[in-house]
């Protein structure tokens, strides 16, 4: 199933940050709620409420009935969203962002060429299933998405992990990095019937590798059967039995069934194929590269957890956002941020 770029939606809460000064605008009498200049119209909640409906309905789900807590919820969430959106587009406007038609028509002719093979048919037929036209396509998932992106990309620009950074998580995480004795072997899960065990040692040890592979095929009550019995063990990656046999027989000689009377029960033939390989650490300079990455994602990650707290919280103050009667969340950004502080402090 062709998966549908339109339900690529903008979570609450995402990139909320740090708003324009002064209060709101005065409440319309069609509006939900006013965030600094921007109003959130009781058409922008219904045409979302109505595109929530059809994806609803789409999944098998039964949308919340109008009066019940989850379609109170919903609605919460709704507002919320878009009230956050509100938020962030007039800080992209402050930070200088703009998104123009220009680049609307790039990202919908890219959208198109990836999702409908450029046909401009099935675009509107599929976001007409979702409950869109080609108007609110751009305004309600193109645009907010575009300043999303580089509100994102602005926030991260300087991000930046240093040759320190990496050595001290590095050192900080050794344990990461090592690796325990191992030691290649094949081996074969016979099962519980010690005679069998007996009879498949005995071929074995005439049969040498050809009868490995006949016979693992045969008998492997696991997938070890699939390679010839052939495996590698870390010290300590299985029952203590098995554990120490591997690790203390003779190479390349077959071992005589033994049998783990603890989580397998059952009888194990098995023939350590070379020495024990000693426990090693991977050096800093082979995962360097990778420890960069990580880091660099995690900061990327709090620089935007930081912004986004620092526009909610800027919101949250001096009246800049208005609820009409009856709209306000149940538990709106505002409250929980409050709460949050508190509980820090």
């Amino acid at each position: 199933m062709r998966k549908s770029f339109v339900l690529i939606i903008l979570m609450a809460g995402v990139l909320a940050g740090c708003g324009s000064g002064g209060s709101s605008s005065k409440l319309a009498p069609d509006d939900v709620a006013v965030v600094g200049s921007e109003h959130v119209s009781l058409s922008d909640l219904n045409n979302t409420l109505k595109r929530a409906k059809i994806q609803y309905k789409q999944q098998g789900q039964a949308f919340p009935k109008q009066g019940t807590t989850n379609y109170v919820a919903l609605r919460d969430n709704v507002i919320t969203l878009l009230v956050e959106q509100a938020e962030l587009e007039q800080k992209a406007a402050a930070m200088g962002i703009k998104v123009t038609d220009a680049d609307i028509d790039a990202r919908l002719a890219q959208v198109k060429k990836q999702y409908f093979g450029g046909s401009q048919k099935k675009y509107l037929a599929e976001i007409k299933k979702q409950g869109f036209t080609e108007a609110q396509v751009r305004t309600d998932v193109i645009r907010p998405q575009l300043i999303s992106e580089r509100v994102q990309k602005q926030i991260i620009k300087d991000v930046k992990v240093s040759d320190a950074d990496v050595q001290k998580y590095y050192d900080n995480n050794k344990s990461l990095y090592q690796q325990p004795e191992s030691r290649d072997l094949r081996y074969i899960l016979v099962g519980k019937s010690k005679a069998t065990a007996q009879s498949v040692y005995q071929q074995l040890v005439k049969g040498g590798d050809k009868a490995w592979c006949t016979l693992a095929k045969k008998y492997a009550k696991d997938a070890s059967g699939q390679n010839c019995g052939k495996a590698t063990f870390s010290k300590g990656q299985t029952v203590a039995i098995f554990d120490t046999t591997a690790f203390t027989a003779p190479a390349n000689k077959v071992v005589k069934p033994f049998y783990d009377p603890t989580q397998y029960k059952a009888w194990f033939v098995i023939e350590p194929l070379g020495p024990v390989k000693p426990k090693s650490t991977t050096p800093e300079k082979q995962v360097a590269s990778q420890i960069k990455t990580t880091l660099v994602g995690d900061k990327q990650k709090k620089a935007i957890s930081d912004f986004s707290s620092s526009l909610t919280k800027s919101y949250c103050h001096g009246s800049k956002i208005r609820y009409q009667v009856g709209y306000a969340p149940v538990q709106d950004a505002c409250t929980a941020t409050t709460n949050a502080t508190t509980t820090t402090q």
